[in-house]
């Protein structure tokens, strides 16, 4: 799976474990930084791994800043993008086979490198559940997106 990886300053000592762990599972990995501890802003290393998964040039994204908060608050703001602060691993699997989740957000003040583990090996080794019940749920999310770019009427 192809992946795309970012982190603000908050994040960036807990992001070489999660390279390890993807480079390990055998995923191709784009890291767009940060990568040292000098002060950057979210939404910028954000948009970055948004326009990667968006233009198809990565399956899934990865963001990993204080709380994962900031970074998933961005990544909702982009069209095509679902994104989910995941601390525990039935969010991390669950937010993908139920809302097709392409962004997963974590926090590395939050998470240690044991659950990080656990949370993208739960997230890369999700698909998504395409029930009708899903499906049309996620449509409505497109809709709302459609409608936000000004190409649709917002769903429901």
């Amino acid at each position: 799976m192809r992946i795309v990886i970012g982190s603000d300053h908050a994040g960036w000592r807990l992001k070489p474990t999660v390279l390890e762990i993807l480079k390990a599972r055998g995923h191709d990995v784009i890291d767009v930084g940060s990568h040292d501890d000098k002060p950057v802003d979210f939404p910028d290393i954000t948009g970055q791994v948004c326009r990667h998964v968006v233009e198809g040039r990565a399956d899934r994204g990865l963001l990993v800043c204080g709380t994962g908060v900031g970074a998933s608050i961005a990544a909702n703001k982009v069209a095509g993008i679902r994104a989910a602060v995941c601390h525990d691993v039935h969010s991390a699997h669950q937010s993908v086979e139920h809302d097709d989740v392409n962004v997963m957000c974590i926090g590395a003040q939050i998470v240690g490198p044991w659950l990080a583990t656990d949370l993208v090996d739960s997230f890369l080794g999700a698909q998504f559940n395409a029930t009708e019940d899903h499906v049309r749920r996620v449509a409505k999310l497109h809709d709302m997106d459609k409608a936000r770019t000004g190409g649709g009427t917002g769903g429901a």
